[in-house]
């Protein structure tokens, strides 16, 4: 797998964010290590869950501030692309709802039913009146959510790297003294 990524990855040289190009000749970026993978699971996957806009910048600007694999933390965040964003925001709310100890509005989850009601009443009353009930929220489990899944993910990868670095010790091992 390690082979295959690195064959498909572009080289530094070859990539263009803008402003972040002064820091992307930093080859910690882009190595496929246990530390670099593990660091980019835990932005991705942190940054995945954040209900902003822009979710790849912010993942990128991260993995060059904790030298992660910029090209995993910016992939990782299509967790929450426009097929599964409304349910996992919409859970997040539910959590935070329930942490906040506020009522949950049912208006909140948006559906293609209150789409005509929305447009002929106003939707700028609407998107302003869910956002300041349903903000706080949101943000609430949002953060929880992504905190814990950013320790989840970091902690597996590095779970992971190491058992298979145990079985390979457990494999030489058995071969070394079979023979």
């Amino acid at each position: 797998m390690k082979k295959f990524l690195k064959k498909y990855t572009p080289h530094r040289s070859k990539v263009n964010l803008g402003w972040l190009n002064q820091h992307l000749h930093d080859p910690r970026l882009w190595n496929w290590n246990r530390k670099s993978v593990s660091k980019a699971f835990a932005v991705g996957l942190f940054c995945a869950f954040l209900p902003i806009p822009f979710q790849m910048v912010v993942a990128a600007v991260l993995a060059v501030i904790f030298s992660a694999n910029i090209m995993l933390s910016m992939a990782l965040v299509w967790i929450t692309n426009p097929i599964t964003m409304g349910p996992i925001f919409y859970f997040t709310y539910k959590l935070g709802s329930i942490i906040l100890d506020t009522k949950i509005d049912p208006n909140f989850a948006f559906s293609l039913h209150y789409l005509a009601e929305i447009i002929e009443s106003g939707w700028w009353d609407y998107f302003q009146e869910v956002i300041s009930s349903g903000w706080p929220a949101l943000l609430t489990g949002s953060l929880i959510i992504a905190v814990i899944s950013a320790v989840v993910g970091y902690s597996a990868i590095q779970w992971l790297y190491r058992h298979r670095a145990w079985k390979r010790i457990k494999r030489w091992k058995s071969r070394r003294f079979d023979a």
